[in-house]
């Protein structure tokens, strides 16, 4: 059954460690409700009431539009493997860019990844956990790779030309903040 928590507690953070992929939930009140598949070991756990991830570029930012428009941010986690859990980190979240002061105090948590272009703060508001019974099993095989030769190939000067062409508004036509 659904259980409650105001702060992450350590069987959860174990949980989250486990994981390979995780999923973003964000929304404003009229348009498309944006919901994301992330991985390649960009999620951290900062303290009790904040995660952030690294957040690589891509075919569009909706997320980074939302939390300028709205700023709730929902993050899911659920096992594929082993016991079954599904986790839910509700809250404000924020995006960080490189040219921000705090990019400078969260950076260094993460592995460098070819891509990179922000960081999503989540300020955790509450969390839920929920059985996760009807979530099949299956089993990691490894990270794609895919994204990240995308933008060695597409060097520095290419993926700011390419954030500036698809990354400057969402579908909804939402400023994203990215440059």
């Amino acid at each position: 059954m659904a259980k409650f928590y105001t702060a992450l507690v350590e069987p959860l953070v174990r949980f989250i460690g486990q994981q390979h992929l995780f999923f973003t939930a964000t929304a404003t009140n009229s348009g498309r409700i944006n919901l994301s598949p992330k991985g390649l070991e960009s999620f951290r756990i900062l303290d009790e009431k904040r995660v952030a991830y690294l957040d690589l570029t891509g075919s569009g930012a909706e997320t980074a539009a939302h939390l300028q428009a709205d700023g709730r941010l929902t993050i899911m986690f659920c096992s594929f493997e082993g016991e079954p859990l599904i986790l839910r980190l509700y809250g404000r979240g924020r995006v960080i860019l490189p040219t921000d002061r705090q990019w400078g105090e969260l950076a260094p948590q993460f592995q460098t990844i070819p891509g990179e272009r922000a960081i999503v703060l989540l300020e955790i508001e509450s969390l839920q956990t929920s059985c996760g019974f009807g979530v099949p099993l299956y089993r990691f095989e490894g990270q794609r790779e895919d994204l990240v030769r995308w933008a060695e190939k597409k060097g520095d000067a290419g993926l700011a030309t390419y954030r500036h062409e698809k990354n400057h508004v969402s579908i909804d036509g939402l400023p994203t903040g990215i440059e």
